[in-house]
């Protein structure tokens, strides 16, 4: 499929809303891919520190 102009190639023959959401939607799952394991990770060293913390109070 070839576009004559940049604004047919953004109105993608008439799909723009299909296509343009179905983009967003693909990089929202994969910024949550990483997103959601780093803050998982995040939060189990925080909690281990406060649990060692704890642990070596006499």
């Amino acid at each position: 499929m070839s576009f004559t102009s940049f604004s047919d190639f953004l109105a993608m023959g008439h799909h723009s809303l299909y296509v343009w959401s179905a983009y967003g939607f693909c990089l929202l799952v994969l910024a949550l891919n990483v997103d959601l394991p780093l803050r998982a990770r995040r939060r189990y060293l925080q909690h281990e520190a406060r649990r060692l913390r704890r642990e070596s109070k006499p």
